[in-house]
């Protein structure tokens, strides 16, 4: 388990590099990049019109249109969840 958080922080500093704000949070385009390429199986849809957009606003808690790592853990757990069939 413990490479498998590593391998997540990993990825999510990879797509934060900071071109698009901070180096520490993911912009929209960061985050779409990051869900197209490293979640094709649990985010199917993501190249439709207004996924991203939703997927991202309903993560954003503070609605600073940007992801910090709380918050996308926060996705990695619900993803997982429903993957693992723990949630409804």
């Amino acid at each position: 388990m413990e490479a498998a958080i590593k391998t997540l922080i990993a990825q999510f500093k990879t797509y934060a590099d900071g071109q698009d704000g901070p180096a520490s949070t993911l912009s929209k385009d960061e985050f779409k990049s990051l869900v197209i390429a490293q979640l094709p199986n649990l985010v199917k849809n993501a190249n439709e019109p207004g996924v991203i957009d939703q997927l991202m606003g309903s993560q954003d808690a503070d609605k600073n249109g940007e992801l910090t790592f709380a918050e996308f853990w926060d996705l990695i757990g619900k993803l997982a969840s429903k993957e693992g069939g723990f949630s409804q």
